[in-house]
């Protein structure tokens, strides 16, 4: 996707959002701007609107309409997920919002196991059922479906097999993995996270499916009743419409992303010199998380930007900070995480805009070459 300035490959970080949504999100504005708590006309007309939501997110999951709570996105989701844990199975190439809660857990003397994870970048169902055995029940183990940084396509059929035969809760992180692989792949889970700016949607608002009783869920905010008393605070109907509408193109975009295959592998063998590509396991086909050796990611990112060049060195809840990429830093060790960065494609990106995104890197890693 190009603008005036430059091209956007950070699609992993966030997505453009769909005309259909910006459609919705500003008739739903005009129309649907009463608190959905209240009982009036107007009250329940926005109220309509989550609940289309939660019934849409409901059958893309396969759950219950009332195992769905809507949330302001991924993170919250996610913590919302865990906070009540009484055992936590989970590694280190989670999203910080799962990392950093189990950190907390731990701190709180809740048991937390960290699994092993090598350079393929995928948690081997065969740890999973080691570390579990050695954990306090009930327990729960953290597995994203697909790596935000990476990815990377965890082997979920192996860890739900293994989960299920110890008597244990699967929660799983879709939110990349929504619109790129297929419900069939993720939704077998006990929990699901998702969010809308990954497929399209406005940012602000996600969910969790949350299959279990509601009293194995600890709110982590405070407040009011609504969502049955786990997530406070009023809605909002226009940002439920936009999800809505965002979903409502699920099912058509696996088969785009499959496409973007061949132009994430034609950028990678026109940089074969200078980048390697940080996971040759099963991953989605639009991202390519490259080690650029003797390069500082953050000095390469800030190079491109300047070409208008868009990519990323690692997740966007980790901008601002110095430290290299955990996930990274996992598989490889701090030096090669501190000289990788992230491509990601999207439906709008073109041909044309990839070999454009190939002239100007090669370019700057060649001045760079050059001059060493």
């Amino acid at each position: 996707m190009s603008s005036r300035r430059g091209i956007y490959l950070d699609w992993n970080a966030t997505t453009p959002p769909h005309e259909d949504v910006l459609s919705a999100l500003a008739a739903a504005s005009r129309e649907a701007w009463a608190n959905p708590a209240s009982v009036h006309q107007p009250g329940r007309t926005a109220r309509r609107h989550i609940e289309e939501l939660r019934e849409a997110i409901a059958e893309l999951a396969g759950a219950h309409p009332r195992d769905v709570v809507v949330t302001s996105g991924g993170t919250e989701a996610n913590n919302l997920a865990l906070a009540g844990a009484r055992a936590l199975l989970t590694s280190r190439i989670e999203h910080p919002s799962v990392t950093r809660v189990a950190e907390e857990l731990a701190v709180r003397g809740v048991p937390v196991r960290w699994l092993r994870v090598g350079p393929s970048g995928r948690v081997d169902p065969h740890d999973v059922a080691r570390d579990l055995a050695e954990l306090p029940r009930p327990v729960t183990v953290v597995v994203m479906a697909v790596n935000h940084e990476t990815g990377a396509i965890q082997d979920l059929e192996g860890v739900f097999e293994v989960v299920r035969a110890a008597g244990a809760r699967l929660h799983v992180d879709a939110v990349q993995a929504v619109g790129k692989l297929t419900p069939e792949f993720w939704s077998r889970a006990d929990s699901i996270t998702l969010a809308a700016h990954k497929l399209r949607g406005p940012k602000g608002i996600g969910a969790l499916v949350f299959r279990g009783p509601p009293s194995e869920l600890r709110p982590v905010l405070r407040g009011g009743g609504q969502e049955r008393g786990l997530r406070p605070g009023t809605q909002d109907a226009a940002l439920a419409a936009g999800f809505r509408a965002a979903l409502r193109r699920v099912g058509e975009l696996p088969e785009r992303h499959r496409a973007l295959g061949a132009l994430r592998d034609r950028l990678e063998q026109a940089l074969a010199d200078w980048a390697q590509p940080n996971v040759s396991s099963s991953r989605v086909p639009h991202v390519s998380n490259l080690w650029v050796r003797g390069r500082r990611a953050d000095e390469l990112v800030a190079a491109l930007d300047l070409e208008g060049i868009w990519v990323s060195s690692g997740s966007a809840c980790s901008a601002g900070s110095s430290e290299p990429s955990p996930v990274l830093r996992e598989m490889f060790g701090s030096a090669r995480a501190q000289e990788s960065i992230r491509v990601s494609l999207g439906e709008l990106t073109s041909p044309e805009e990839v070999d454009t995104a190939i002239s100007v890197m090669r370019r700057v890693l060649s001045a760079r070459s050059s001059s060493a």
